[in-house]
């Protein structure tokens, strides 16, 4: 797979201990990207998951590349990036960037520029500077994304993009 269709799921902290292993914050809510096992990639190197166990809301990983406290060190505040997983059933944000939004009527509302993350529920921000709450996304793939908004939604941005 090409390095552009690498996906950020996180990032290497600090060292721990001697041996190599090392604090790894997620960014991905895949608690599988550190399973043993799961290859990761850092500034183009391949890292592999010897073993990992939970530390508040971090992991402490064991990458078979890393032998040492000093090589940990020198992984420090490195980037991770994986492959797209193959889970057909769920909604990924990489797939959605580009794809059309449109109303369960038909209405075309814009293309999804960004998913914003928010505690409540995501929001698609479409290329006319409004944002979808995700609860209303009935359907999803690669090229549409179908929504079914409560009457008003849009009513606060004009057809220009400006808020009224």
């Amino acid at each position: 797979m090409a390095d552009s269709q690498l996906l950020e799921i996180g990032r290497l902290g600090r060292a721990h201990g001697i041996r190599g292993e090392i604090f790894v914050s997620l960014t991905s809510d895949r608690i599988e990207r550190v399973a043993e096992g799961s290859t990761l990639e850092t500034e183009g190197e391949w890292l592999t998951v010897v073993s990992s166990r939970r530390s508040g809301n971090r992991f402490i990983v064991r990458f078979a590349e890393i032998d040492s406290r000093n090589d940990a060190e020198r992984m420090t505040g490195r980037v991770l990036r994986a492959q797209p997983l193959d889970d057909p059933d769920a909604l990924w944000v990489h797939e959605m960037i580009g794809a059309q939004v449109v109303e369960v009527g038909g209405r075309e509302r814009g293309r999804c520029v960004a998913v914003i993350a928010n505690p409540a529920s995501d929001l698609l921000e479409l290329d006319s500077g409004a944002l979808v709450p995700s609860v209303f996304v009935v359907e999803s793939n690669a090229e549409t994304i179908v929504i079914d908004p409560p009457d008003g939604l849009f009513e606060l941005v004009s057809d220009d993009g400006e808020l009224s």
